[in-house]
Formats: structure tokens, sequence, C-alpha cells
């Protein structure tokens, strides 16, 4: 296993504090994100106001969000249809089948776009195997879903590998 696969360019504490400004700074016009954790509470599929708010920023300064999750059609059409975005669903992470499908559907190429996610070894990895930059956030719930947990156990063994090998991670509140 090589670390370098699992490390992310970014570090957010939350994807509500991402900037359209900043991301245009960095020649992204689209962001990829994941549904559980990361846009949305895995266990409150409803939303928030503050994922409206982020999601309208978004759009009024020009930059296409899609949903890239490993879930079940069923599930992330109810999550996020009501709110006017696209998905990929079952984009079997952390092979890169689902961002490279969202990269045609967005008609984006890869260095235009940035995947964010709550996972090492699914978003991140997935967005390294896609040749997409990646951003890491913190989960917005401590807890998860059964499938996940093993993940998380995976997870923070490679944490330890990272940390390592660099610095302590610097979560920054925005970018």
């Amino acid at each position: 296993m090589k670390i370098d696969n699992y490390k992310p360019d970014y570090l957010v504490e939350a994807v509500y504090q991402l900037d359209p400004k900043r991301l245009q700074a960095l020649n992204v016009r689209a962001v990829m994100v994941d549904l559980d954790n990361t846009l949305i509470a895995w266990d409150n599929p409803d939303g928030t106001p503050e994922l409206l708010a982020w999601l309208l920023d978004m759009r009024e300064n020009g930059l296409k969000v899609v949903v890239v999750s490993n879930n079940k059609q069923a599930r992330v059409a109810r999550a996020v249809e009501k709110f006017g975005v696209q998905y990929i669903w079952r984009a079997m992470k952390p092979f890169a089948w689902g961002i490279k499908k969202a990269l045609r559907l967005l008609d984006e190429r890869p260095e235009n776009v940035i995947m964010v996610g709550d996972q090492l070894m699914t978003d991140i990895r997935a967005a390294h195997r896609a040749g997409v930059r990646s951003i890491l956030v913190k989960p917005l719930v401590a807890s998860d879903s059964w499938s996940t947990q093993v993940n998380r156990w995976r997870e923070r063994r490679v944490w330890k590998k990272l940390i390592a090998r660099d610095d302590e991670p610097v979560w920054k509140t925005s970018l």
C-alpha cells in the first residue's frame, strides 16, 4: 500500500466552509462531493439550511456540484434531488469509475474538479486514482453506518502512517 495514495491535497473542517472564490482561484470549476457524513449526516437525509446556503453559493458563483456516492440510487435520489443536484450512485469508490462518470456528466477535465469526502479509504483514494485533487473533511456526525465502520478502522491505521511521515494534519476552517 503506497501511503501517498491516501493523502488528501487539503484538509477542511466541513464542506460548507469551501469558498467558491478560493476554489476558482485554484482553477476549480466543479465540486464532486460524497453524500453521507460529508454533505449530509448519514442518518439525516433531509439536509440542513447550511446545505442549502452552500449549494446556492456554489451555483451563484458558477461552480457545478455533483454528488458521487457509493449508496443505492433510491438513497441518493431521496437525499439530493429536492436540491436540484446531479448525482452518481453506486460509484464503487475507492475505484475511479464513479468519478470518471461524474467527469463525463460535468463535461470537465480532472484538473478543473475537486473531490470532497470524509473517508481516506474511499473518497481520497478514488480521487487519486482518477487524477482529481481531493479535500478531506471531518465527518458531520461521529457515528457511521455499519458498512463504513470497517473503513474507519483501516483509516485510523493509515492516518498513523501519514502522521508518522508528516506533521500532524492541520485542519483549515475554510478553503
